[in-house]
């Protein structure tokens, strides 16, 4: 679900006073924490809010057919990235803020994060200032860290082998093997949804989602939907909601176009 609709983006939209205002939009599925974005970012001269997604395959829809000039992405949200590469690769225009929490506050995060197409970095318990800082500089400079997380991404990307297996498994995340669409549909079935719902959701004919369910069991080697899941669960490709998103409800992008992108 979102607030209000842009039909494209040619540029910035125009602001009340006739100059240019940068787009803006959420992907976080705590309530108010959107609603403090919300509030910053309709009070700052400059920018303009146009929405939230709560869940990847919304936030997909989201850019496809919002086309914000800024994303700000929770890092709980999207912990492995897949999330930002994905949105990185389909528009190379949109400019992507992550604010990282505590539990990804690590260099071997910041690295992924700016390899997959971050160009801002900073702490989600930043100041509202530093905040609106962030995403202008993100947008001039195509390139912001936060002072407080530059240490981390100075470090040395070698890492010597713990016996805990933390650096290893770091080492070792698993790359996103689906597309873009491929990686929408298996969100869906994962939520339980059948084809012709989900066909519903994303505006796609019922073959057309077929098809991408058996492009997903093939790249997943899965016998089954149930066993694409189970492995996309394993292998990080699909991750749980954050704690303290537990109580957000499902929402999905609801426009009013009904030919939405294929």
């Amino acid at each position: 679900m979102t607030h209000s609709m842009d039909r494209g983006r040619p540029g910035p939209a125009l602001g009340a006073a006739g100059t240019r205002a940068l787009t803006v939009a959420a992907l976080d599925p705590v309530p108010i924490f959107r609603e403090g974005l919300n509030a910053l970012i309709s009070r700052t001269p400059g920018l303009r809010w146009v929405g939230y997604a709560t869940n990847h395959h919304a936030s997909l829809q989201l850019c496809e057919q919002l086309r914000p000039n800024i994303v700000i992405v929770d890092s709980g949200f999207d912990p492995h990235c897949h999330l930002i590469r994905l949105l990185s690769d389909g528009d190379p225009t949109l400019v992507i803020v992550v604010l990282v929490r505590e539990a990804q506050r690590t260099a071997q995060f910041l690295s992924t994060a700016v390899s997959a197409g971050a160009h801002g970095v900073l702490l989600r318990s930043a100041e509202p200032r530093r905040l609106a800082e962030a995403i202008r500089r993100a947008h001039v400079d195509r390139r912001y860290i936060d002072p407080s997380l530059a240490a981390l991404t100075a470090r040395p990307k070698r890492q010597p082998p713990t016996t805990n297996g933390q650096a290893m498994s770091a080492a070792h995340r698993p790359q996103m093997p689906l597309s873009r669409r491929e990686y929408q549909v298996l969100q869906l079935v994962a939520e339980g949804l059948e084809n012709s719902a989900i066909a519903k959701v994303l505006f796609l004919s019922v073959e057309t989602v077929r098809t991408h369910v058996k492009s997903i069991l093939r790249k997943l080697s899965a016998k089954d939907r149930t066993h694409a899941v189970t492995t996309a669960f394993r292998s990080g490709i699909l991750i749980a909601k954050a704690d303290d998103s537990l109580g957000a409800s499902r929402e999905v992008l609801s426009p009013p176009v009904q030919n939405g992108p294929t």
